[in-house]
């Protein structure tokens, strides 16, 4: 058995010699034990065996191989230097298994590769100096608390990025220093011994709320990308909860801000444009277009639907198909004219199943009505409609927030606040599915009756 002694648990020098003149010897992966000076103890204590004499020919591994070492060797999992063994001795007869991405050992060494250099990025993003004074005049102080023994590899970065600065980076396993000329290290630190609040982290506070755009908030995806277990030593992080909470607010704010003022054609001008190009969802991507509401925008009957169907997508008009013309024909049933309320849809991008050439209507799920909840909001803000005729639950949803059944509140007056009141009904696609035609004229009679109160409300 070989008792093979590391000095630091990031050495990959110590490990590279060390794992090639066993490799040389012939050496089976199992007949190693892999150590850390200073981590633990065993049988062998801190002793280790003379690396043995070589007994095969020298051989080459692929650089592929010596980039992944480099990343895997920084991890805490206890297995990597004997997998990394495992790996070179393997390649050792055939370098060809490098490239062979279904090889478990292959998967496992990426996985590990990938988390160290997720580690690595993160500390270039959330370390955060903090300013001090000391005998030499200011320096910058940070705190950070790895995953991964990244310190080290990471410090190049920061010599380059700061270097005219004094700084130190204070870690629980490991601290740097840098003076402007010499790179030094202590041992690990906690946070309590990095400062406090400095001067100029007011002035970053007020530049980082500025700039925090709520129109693209996406909550989940930044606290993946900002774990919360970084927000402690970050001072912006203490905004977040109140950015977040006033993001719905400050959205309206800044289209009351850029909206020309008394000129409501141009703000939806400008509206209808940047729904153009919409991304909020993933529906832009396999429809045809936005189809974006119409009607005069000081028009007092508002017109909500579900989502364009098949021809509405083709010609970038709402209600233009068959559940378009029964509309109509219900409209002039109800003594309703179209061509004096505003009609638009929950969701502006067609989202369909494909069926041999057929585009089959699919309902929107809730993530997808409340991503184009923006758009509705801001149609009303500039049409101000006095009465709102919900047609289909979507449309429920999106205005009310809640996903809530037509039989509990067609017969309601509901509350969609601004002072606008609204009425829920069917969608007209829900009376060209009904299968029999007594029900279906029953049905119709009612929705042109639904019609009828809502616009007289």
């Amino acid at each position: 058995m070989h008792s093979i002694l590391l000095p630091r648990p990031d050495d990959i020098d110590a490990w590279r010699d060390a794992a090639r003149a066993l490799a040389l010897a012939d050496v089976a992966p199992v007949d190693i034990v892999w150590r850390v000076e200073g981590e633990g103890g065993d049988l062998f204590g801190d002793t280790a065996t003379p690396f043995p004499s070589p007994s095969t020919p020298a051989f080459a591994v692929p650089r592929r191989f010596v980039d992944l070492a480099q990343s895997v060797i920084l991890h805490r999992d206890p297995e990597r230097f004997a997998l990394l063994y495992t790996m070179l001795c393997r390649l050792k007869d055939d370098p060809a298994m490098i490239d062979d991405e279904s090889d478990p050992l292959r998967r496992r060494l990426d996985l590990l590769a990938k988390e160290v250099r997720r580690d690595i990025h993160k500390m270039r993003a959330f370390v955060r100096f903090r300013e001090v004074e000391d005998g030499e005049g200011e320096r910058f102080v940070a705190f950070f608390e790895p995953d991964f023994h990244i310190v080290r590899a990471n410090a190049g970065f920061f010599l380059r990025r700061f270097a005219t600065m004094r700084w130190s980076i204070l870690t629980p396993d490991l601290s740097i220093h840098w003076d402007g000329e010499t790179l030094t290290e202590s041992p690990g630190a906690t946070r309590a011994d990095a400062p406090g609040d400095d001067p100029v982290e007011a002035l970053w506070k007020g530049y980082y709320a500025s700039i925090f755009n709520p129109a693209r908030l996406k909550v989940d995806m930044m606290v993946k990308e900002m774990p919360r277990r970084y927000w402690a030593n970050m001072p912006e992080t203490a905004l977040i909860p109140g950015l977040i909470a006033g993001a719905r607010a400050r959205e309206i704010a800044m289209v009351e801000h850029t909206a020309p003022r008394g000129n409501g054609a141009t703000a939806w001008e400008k509206l209808r444009e940047e729904a153009s190009h919409c991304t909020r969802c993933p529906l832009h991507r396999c429809a045809t277009q936005t189809v974006f509401g119409e009607g005069p925008i000081d028009a007092d009957l508002m017109f909500v639907g579900e989502q364009p169907g098949d021809q509405e997508d083709l010609a970038g008009k709402a209600f233009v198909g068959p559940a378009g013309q029964l509309f109509d024909r219900a409209m002039a049933d109800a003594g309703v004219d179209r061509a004096r309320a505003y009609i638009t849809n929950a969701v502006k991008h067609f989202k369909y199943e494909q069926r041999g050439k057929r585009r089959i209507h699919a309902r929107p799920h809730a993530g997808e009505v409340k991503a184009c909840r923006w758009w509705i909001d801001q149609e009303r803000r500039i049409v101000r409609p006095k009465r709102i005729i919900l047609l289909g639950t979507t449309a429920v949803h999106s205005l009310t927030g809640k996903a809530q059944s037509l039989v509990s509140i067609r017969d309601r007056v509901l509350d969609v606040g601004d002072g606008a009141t609204a009425r829920a009904t069917v969608h007209p696609s829900y009376l060209l599915r009904l299968p029999d035609r007594d029900q279906a004229e029953i049905e119709y009679a009612r929705f042109v009756e639904d019609l009828r109160r809502a616009a007289a409300l």
